[in-house]
């Protein structure tokens, strides 16, 4: 699959982090030299830094809302113009509340960029590279502190180091951003098939993934506007289907590939003695001994997915690559049905003709045709798109597929989510009478579709599909909730794990394990030594953050957590252990050293990133902005407040003592991680909300029966 473009689009949506992690090290820098010119007190000091931390989370309590309602793009645009504004007027910056001013500014900045890049690159990136690409923005913000602790130590070495030029410096890469932020990013796909948009949000897919087949990501587009109501998982043998193969038989499901290369097949649902293939619990055993496990089940049900699946020869190769398209041009139009008019521009046409021609003259039938023919009472039609090419072009990304059945019985379109089973039950499987089949689970639902009494199924308008309660109902469904825990969680977790303590304290850390002295033989001063030293440090760290990128969609997002968290309870152990013994001072000083480092390291590896992937990959399309809202405001507020009681728990427990917290903290960061936070590398954003639909339930069943 091509995706060329949406690496482009990711690293051009990370430059903000890159203008923060620049604004955070010259900020540390700058204030060094602004104390002294300015004859701040020390509250004001503490108030210069703080107001950026201040704009960040009051832009964040309506951003999200914001975002849902104007797009992502509008406020990237804007981020980068409050970004050039504060720079601008730091540079000039005659006294200390005009200074304050720019700070707040810059916070609103801060507040947006780093609030919706996730967000952004998630809704445009595809989901075997989601997590790599969602790990640039802490790449280039850990770039860029490297490159302004270099400036800074730079400008350090001169006679009258002007604090101006550094925070003004700013306006630079922020002009760099805006012009890139308009002229090159595109709108979200996602938002745009979320209002009614969808001839762009084609052509947007088309530039992002490199090719002009995009119709199996348009239709899980489509489908991502319905938040899952009642969501059951079924699991089925699909197996080959013969030329006289009748699609009413009571207990199959006919499903159709490609009519150029005459492919049909059968999927048989899978029902085992005290195993019911229409209950969520039924596709695991363990689920019904969840009351007994403290794990949640969602966690076991999203573990289930990411089982190793066995080469399956030619079987495998033959039949899921034929999965595909519901936009396809060669599906058979409905002919008694009126077409639902699907594109914005063309809701005052007319809306009883068969097709409308697109903006360009050109037949745009795919966009127009009902999409699913009611041929049979349990039947998918699965066709697939003409320019597809096959192998990993298929399907809608991570090995899933997407279908629809039509049920005259029950009246009503459900929408599946197809996975091949893993290597516990077995990929392939004999088929009685029927010869092999291959095991596939399927997430059923409501889907954005409806069907008309009397004509059939076809595509429901965005605007309509949107429309089935409001933003509060959508945040109170149980799937939206659970996923609320998750991503709450895990941000109060991750300030208390005490980066941004560790942070502000390293050069003091440093200097007291006598690490100062070594480099006093260089003849620099004690001001540009701190400045070296965190330059060095962060430029340590980026090999660690591309590692990071590297193994976030191989080993994922939960194990890396559960792999990296001890080592910063060690690392943290350690240096409580160095500030409470008195060791020789060139002990003193490699422990503090090697712990800090270590500790950075494997924080920007993991713990920094994965909460903000997380949280940009776990909601629903409608909701993202808003709960991807919540949860960074939970960020700030946790931000603030272990930044500055800091200060308090210092001069009461010492140093020792507030390492002593976060490794506390960190323990149950990992305990909470291995109990709630679900795998969800390579999986579609539209699956991974499904799946928190089907967890909420189960959990909800499993804390039932434990009272």
């Amino acid at each position: 699959m091509g995706a060329g473009g949406a690496i482009l689009v990711a690293i051009a949506a990370s430059i903000g982090n890159f203008i923060q992690g620049w604004d955070n090290a010259t900020i540390s820098g700058a204030i060094v030299y602004i104390k002294p010119d300015l004859s701040l007190k020390t509250s004001e000091e503490g108030l210069v830094v703080a107001m950026s931390l201040v704009g960040a989370t009051l832009i964040t309590t309506c951003s999200g809302a914001v975002s849902d309602w104007l797009g992502r793009r509008p406020l990237l645009i804007i981020s980068s113009l409050f970004y050039f504004l504060s720079g601008l007027v730091m540079l000039w910056s005659p006294n200390v509340y005009v200074l304050c001013i720019a700070r707040l500014l810059d916070g609103f900045g801060i507040g947006l960029a780093v609030t919706l890049a996730p967000v952004y690159i998630s809704e445009t990136a595809p989901p075997d590279i989601r997590g790599s690409l969602n790990t640039l923005p802490q790449f280039t913000g850990s770039a860029g502190m490297f490159l302004s602790y270099c400036m800074v130590f730079g400008m350090s070495l001169g006679a009258s180091p002007s604090w101006r030029l550094m925070l003004g410096i700013l306006s630079i890469p922020s002009c760099l951003y805006f012009l890139i932020a308009i002229f090159f990013l595109p709108e979200s796909p996602r938002w745009l098939v979320s209002k009614g948009k969808m001839l762009e949000a084609k052509k947007v897919l088309q530039r992002l993934r490199g090719r002009e087949d995009v119709s199996e990501e348009m239709a899980l587009l489509v489908e991502g506007l319905g938040i899952g109501t009642e969501t059951s998982i079924e699991e089925y043998v699909i197996g080959g289907a013969s030329d006289d193969q009748e699609p009413s038989e009571k207990d199959k499901v006919l499903l159709y590939g490609s009519e150029g290369a005459g492919l049909s097949w059968v999927a048989k649902p899978v029902i085992a003695a005290g195993h019911s293939s229409t209950k969520p619990a039924s596709r695991r055993g363990s689920f019904g001994n969840q009351s007994m496990n403290l794990i949640d089940p969602l966690v076991t049900l999203f573990d289930s997915v990411h089982e190793k699946v066995p080469e399956t020869g030619s079987m495998r190769s033959a039949l899921f690559p034929n999965f595909g398209s519901m936009f396809s041009s060669t599906a058979e139009p409905h002919h008694n049905a009126k077409n639902e008019q699907f594109d914005e521009e063309n809701l005052e046409r007319e809306g009883d003709q068969d097709y409308y021609p697109s903006d360009d003259g050109a037949e745009d039938d795919e966009l127009r045709s009902p999409l699913i023919s009611a041929r049979g009472s349990t039947m998918f039609n699965l066709v697939r798109g003409s320019g597809a090419g096959g192998g990993d072009e298929a399907g809608i990304g991570g090995g899933w597929q997407l279908a629809w059945k039509w049920s005259e019985k029950e009246g009503a379109l459900k929408r599946v989510y197809l996975h091949q089973e893993g290597s516990r039950r077995g990929s392939v499987v004999s088929v009685q009478g029927e010869g092999e089949g291959v095991h596939a689970a399927g997430l059923v639902s409501q889907p954005a579709l409806y069907s008309k009494q009397t004509v059939g199924p076809a595509m429901v308008h965005p605007s309509q599909a949107d429309s089935k309660g409001s933003i509060w109902q959508a945040l109170a469904e149980p799937g939206v909730k659970h996923a609320l825990i998750v991503g709450i969680g895990i941000q109060i977790l991750q300030q208390c794990a005490g980066i941004n303590g560790i942070l502000y304290y390293t050069p003091q850390i440093l200097q007291e394990a006598g690490v100062e002295v070594l480099l006093k033989d260089i003849g620099i001063s004690s001001k540009s030594t701190s400045f070296l030293l965190s330059a060095i440090t962060t430029l340590l760290m980026l090999p660690c953050i591309a590692l990071g990128m590297k193994l976030m969609d191989i080993t994922g997002r939960r194990q890396l957590l559960l792999a990296t968290i001890p080592v910063l309870i060690v690392s943290l152990l350690l240096l409580v252990i160095g500030n409470a013994i008195k060791f020789s001072s060139i002990v003193h000083a490699l422990i503090a050293t090697i712990s800090v480092l270590v500790y950075f390291c494997c924080f920007k590896m993991a713990y920094g990133p994965i909460p903000n992937i997380l949280c940009s990959e776990i909601f629903p399309t409608r909701v993202r902005g808003v709960c991807i809202a919540i949860c960074a405001l939970v960020f700030w507020i946790g931000n603030i407040i272990v930044t500055y009681t800091l200060p308090v728990l210092l001069s009461s427990i010492g140093l020792a003592g507030v390492f002593a917290i976060y490794a506390v903290a960190c323990f149950i960061s990992w305990i909470f991680v291995f109990l709630k936070v679900p795998e969800t590398k390579g999986m579609p954003l539209e699956v991974i909300t499904e799946f928190f639909a089907v967890g909420a339930r189960v959990s909800r069943g499993a804390s039932a029966k434990s009272l």
